[in-house]
């Protein structure tokens, strides 16, 4: 069981039946909306100071409410092959051991607004979903497919012989504007501070990169992610 808050998460999750317990510290606004739905869901909801709340989300921004969700159902991979077998046309993110839970929920959140079909994230150095990634995603999570691989390198070429084609994200590779991206394709987003695993990058079938216009040679994880995917997309 989780704790999430905020009110756009809060609203997601509700609107997703993933809500099994409700704390109100506010009233009014969005609230209403909030409260209604919970009715609706017959979800038990409990009135709490802002003490309470602040104790329960650790000082958190919760904006008056907070959740108590089922945990968080990743997508078995193999299903997740199974269901893009026939399809003509599949975007994909794989995370090679994103850290930052804000990271990975801005990144989930690009993912839905580009229309991505799920994340692929490994079993170890990987942060999982947590109240911070719920946060941060606002609430997108709750439509996003997240599947956990034990080994990245084996889920890529199992991808390869669905017809995927892999491109790893790389500042030594060829400049997004001049890739044509397949129709079924992974992206390979790395690490925050080491980047994309060299033994990974032996698995991409491209390596693509955002075109620099100055001296600093970095972009935040999430940031060059909604980047590339708006490439894609474009």
């Amino acid at each position: 069981m989780t704790y999430i808050y905020g009110r756009g998460p809060v609203i997601e999750a509700l609107k997703n039946k993933k809500v099994d317990k409700l704390y109100l510290a506010a009233s009014g606004g969005s609230i209403i909306k909030i409260k209604a739905m919970a009715d609706e869901n017959k979800v038990l909801i409990a009135r709490v100071s802002k003490d309470k709340l602040d104790k329960m989300t650790e000082g958190k921004n919760h904006q008056g409410v907070c959740a108590l969700i089922s945990g968080f159902k990743y997508t078995d991979f193999d299903e997740l092959l199974n269901d893009l077998r026939e399809k003509e046309a599949a975007k994909l993110l794989i995370l090679d051991k994103i850290e930052d839970p804000h990271n990975f929920g801005a990144i989930i959140r690009s993912s839905l607004y580009f229309a991505f079909d799920a994340i692929i994230i490994p079993r170890h150095g990987s942060v999982l979903v947590n109240d911070t990634v719920y946060k941060t995603s606002q609430g997108a999570v709750d439509s996003v497919k997240i599947s956990v691989v034990n080994n990245l390198s084996q889920a890529i070429e199992k991808l390869k012989k669905e017809s995927f084609w892999i491109y790893a994200c790389h500042m030594n590779g060829e400049d997004i504007k001049d890739t044509t991206f397949d129709n079924k394709l992974a992206l390979i987003i790395g690490n925050e501070a080491k980047g994309i695993a060299e033994n990974l990058k032996k698995h991409a079938d491209f390596i693509v990169k955002i075109p620099n216009y100055s001296d600093f040679d970095s972009l935040n994880a999430s940031v060059a992610a909604a980047i590339v995917m708006y490439e894609v997309v474009r």
